[in-house]
């Protein structure tokens, strides 16, 4: 049944004087306007007060007096004309809003909802995010609803597939990582950011490589540096933050594994760690003291929120944290600092590792303990592949949050929007969620 058109103009109302909301910037310039338009109208009202006491012996004197409304008392005539003009600039106000906002505004999604998503996100708090792989994606994917002052700080130490080809033979960073996070971090994850993501096929002439991986070397080549080619790729991709490399050290990783025949064996670089079968000790980077990247020294510094993880343990967290600086910089910071631990452990990498083994294991490397919580899921319904079990906790242990954070779907994964949801309200909570436990093992 169709409402009544009082009812229709009640909701119309009522929708459009959400532009009053406080905090979306809106009634400081609707003011300005006001003020203005006042001023002109001053000047106006000067103008016909003069031509209303000329025309007081001709014969248009009635017109004016019509038009003027001068049969009415002035105090009554000074709200027709105040209201009809402040009806005016609304309308108009609301119009030139419209057209102006309407190309960056997606189709189905009023004005309003978009900017004060954007006032929202713009004085979200100031987020750093350290890691790599298809984890810190995954976090990014769902914090950029949260905050529009992100900065992913990825580790420069992967060597395998298009990656470790574009290094190996043109000399740049590998990309892969950051390239992850560009698409993550875009505003619109759609066609382009697929297109951004889309990799070739072997015989396709160019070795397997993604198209972004491809652009942002090309844009390194371009620019003359690597950081300013990420920094160029994020301008085509409208990112909501930034996405800095660690180290611009041309680093590798190396790890101590004892297989299984109980040998120690060195193994270099980051993709051939995983498939050497055993127990890793301890990873380290060659050159063993590489300068971080002073951006993100800068960003760590004057960050509020600080989340490492999730990703693997020994190929993507610790390639960060074993950048010195970058160790000294979070620990010198007041933010709020977090460690989200995997939901899954990784075979090859992490079997059998419990949460409280992943703090372990980053304090052994680090030699203190970087974190104010440890947040972990305890959501354990979903199937996982063969091979592949979960990351498990210790109740008693000191210091940490759980929750339900995997993936309905993939449940070896974190769900985006969970995990942020969780995230963010550690951070508005802060020292509140530290003696809370939900869940158990």
């Amino acid at each position: 049944m169709k409402q009544p058109w009082y009812h229709r103009f009640r909701q119309t109302l009522a929708r459009e004087a959400r532009w009053l909301t406080p905090g979306l910037g809106v009634k400081r310039w609707l003011l300005v306007i006001l003020l203005g338009t006042t001023l002109v109208g001053l000047g106006f009202g000067v103008l016909l007060v003069d031509i209303y006491r000329s025309a007081l012996d001709t014969w248009w004197l009635p017109i004016v007096a019509v038009l003027s409304l001068s049969f009415l008392e002035r105090p009554l005539r000074a709200l027709i004309f105040g209201g009809v003009g402040l009806g005016l600039i609304l309308l108009g106000t609301w119009g030139l809003n419209r057209t102006l906002l309407r190309p960056f505004v997606r189709p189905g999604r009023p004005i309003l909802d978009a900017v004060s998503a954007y006032r929202r996100r713009d004085r979200g708090p100031r987020v750093v995010v350290i890691g790599g792989g298809t984890g810190l994606s995954a976090l990014l994917r769902g914090l950029k609803a949260y905050s529009n002052n992100i900065t992913a700080i990825v580790t420069v130490a992967d060597d395998g597939g298009s990656s470790g080809e574009l290094r190996r033979s043109m000399g740049v960073l590998p990309p892969g990582d950051i390239r992850n996070c560009l698409a993550a971090l875009s505003d619109d994850e759609e066609l382009l950011t697929q297109l951004f993501q889309y990799r070739f096929g072997s015989a396709a002439g160019v070795g397997g490589h993604s198209l972004g991986n491809l652009l942002i070397t090309a844009l390194a080549e371009i620019t003359g540096s690597f950081e300013q080619g990420v920094a160029e790729s994020g301008r085509v991709l409208a990112i909501r933050g930034q996405v800095l490399p660690s180290t611009l050290h041309d680093v590798r990783l190396v790890a101590d594994v004892v297989d299984e025949s109980e040998q120690s064996v060195l193994v270099k670089g980051e993709s051939e760690i995983p498939k050497v079968r055993g127990r890793i000790r301890r990873v380290w980077l060659e050159p063993n003291n590489p300068l971080a990247y002073p951006p993100a020294l800068q960003a760590i510094l004057a960050a509020e929120l600080i989340v490492i993880g999730p990703g693997s343990l020994f190929t993507s967290i610790l390639p960060n944290l074993l950048v010195h600086d970058l160790t000294a910089a979070i620990l010198s910071s007041r933010a709020v600092k977090l460690y989200v631990c995997n939901v899954a452990n990784e075979p090859g990498e992490t079997d059998g590792f419990r949460c409280e083994d992943y703090v372990r294991v980053l304090q052994q490397h680090v030699g203190e303990n970087l974190f104010d919580l440890v947040l972990c899921n305890n959501q354990f319904s979903a199937r996982l592949p063969d091979g592949v079990e979960w990351v498990k906790f210790d109740p008693q242990m000191s210091g940490i949050y759980v929750a339900d954070l995997a993936d309905e779907q993939q449940g070896w994964r974190h769900d985006s929007a969970k995990l942020a949801r969780t995230i963010m309200d550690l951070f508005y909570e802060r020292t509140g969620p530290l003696n809370r436990q939900s869940g158990e093992e």
